[in-house]
C-alpha cells in the first residue's frame, strides 16, 4: 500500500489566510501555548504549520521570536522527511508559552500578507509537490530551521521566506513556488556564509582594535 505524503494530509478549502484569521481568534487567553497552536492545527496540514511557523519572521515580531519558531520548525521538517501523519513535539516544547496579544497581532499581520500572495498561488507542476521530491524539501526546511537559530542580521528573514514559500507550495500545490523556495534557500545560505565571514572578520578587528587601545593606555 502507498504510504500517504505528509503534504497530503487533510486540508481545509478554505483560504489559508483565512485560517491565519480564525486562529487569531480561536487562540484566546492572556498565554496561548506552543502545545494549544500545535492541536488548534491538528489535520488541517504540514504546509499549514510550515506558514505558522515562517510567516512571522516575514513580518515585525517579537524579539527571540525566530529562535523560538526556528526551533518548532525541526518537527514539521522532520514529519515531511518521514512523510509522518501527524507532527511529534516534545512535552517541554508543548509548555512553551507565548504572550497571547502579540501572537495574535502576528497571525492577523500574516492573514494579510498571505491574502497578497494567495492570487499567484495555483496547482501547477504538481510532482514538485509530491514525494520523492518533498524528501529533499523536507531537508531544506530543516536546515532554514537551524540557521534560523544563529544569531546574525538577515539570518532570519531569509530562511523564513524560503519555508513559508514551502508551505505555500504545499498548501496550494504550485511546484513553482517550490522551485522559488529552493532558490531563496539557497540565498540564505549564501548570506549566513559570506555574511558570516564578515561578521567574524569585523570582531575580530573590533578585539584587535580594543587590545591595541588598551596597550597604548597602560
Amino acid at each position: 500500500m502507498r504510504r500517504p505524503d505528509a503534504s497530503s494530509v487533510t486540508q481545509d478549502a478554505m483560504p489559508s489566510s483565512e485560517l491565519f484569521r480564525q486562529l487569531a481568534e480561536q487562540l484566546e487567553g492572556p498565554r496561548v501555548s506552543v502545545g494549544e497552536l500545535i492541536d488548534a492545527l491538528a489535520g488541517r496540514g504540514v504546509g499549514l504549520l510550515l506558514l505558522v511557523c515562517s510567516l512571522p519572521l516575514c513580518v515585525p515580531n517579537i524579539p527571540g521570536m525566530s529562535t523560538l519558531f526556528g526551533i518548532l520548525l525541526i518537527a514539521p521538517s522532520l514529519q515531511i522527511m518521514t512523510r509522518s501523519r501527524s507532527v511529534w513535539m516534545p512535552e517541554f516544547a508543548r509548555k512553551w508559552q507565548l504572550k497571547g496579544e502579540n501572537l495574535r497581532a502576528v497571525l492577523r499581520a500574516c492573514s494579510k500578507l498571505l491574502r497578497r500572495f494567495e492570487v499567484v498561488a495555483k496547482p501547477r507542476i504538481e510532482p514538485l509537490t509530491r514525494w520523492p521530491v518533498t524528501g529533499f524539501i523536507g531537508l531544506q526546511t530543516l536546515v532554514m530551521a537551524l540557521v534560523l537559530l544563529i544569531p546574525m542580521p538577515g539570518a532570519n528573514v531569509i530562511p523564513g521566506i524560503a519555508v513559508a514559500l514551502t508551505g505555500l507550495a504545499l498548501l496550494q500545490r504550485d511546484g513553482v513556488l517550490m522551485v522559488l523556495s529552493t532558490a531563496v534557500a539557497l540565498v540564505a545560505l549564501a548570506w549566513v556564509y559570506w555574511g558570516g565571514r564578515y561578521v567574524i572578520g569585523f570582531g575580530l578587528w573590533a578585539y584587535e582594535i580594543c587590545i591595541h587601545f588598551i596597550g597604548r593606555l597602560s
